[in-house]
């Protein structure tokens, strides 16, 4: 999978989980992502993502668990988010 994350995912206001791994997602983190406010865990680690974390994510109150690193060794995922 490539491309990048829709503005249309927060349109998604009943997920819980989103894990979108390993597949060089490029682009920003859309900041219709803090519209998941049911979001417990969101992880986007290696992709190829730039850009800001969008501050839109402190509205996701209910996030347990978030994952934006980029494993070591692993070639393609380097995502550059500052």
């Amino acid at each position: 999978m490539s491309g990048e994350i829709p503005a249309e995912i927060g349109n998604l206001t009943e997920l819980e989980g989103l894990f979108i791994l390993e597949s060089d997602i490029t682009g920003e983190i859309p900041p219709e992502i803090g519209d998941l406010t049911k979001l417990r865990t969101l992880s986007l680690e290696d992709n190829k993502l730039t850009g800001s974390i969008p501050p839109e994510i402190g509205n996701l109150t209910n996030l347990e668990w978030l994952e934006l690193s980029n494993s070591p060794g692993r070639d393609g995922g380097d995502n550059q988010l500052t």
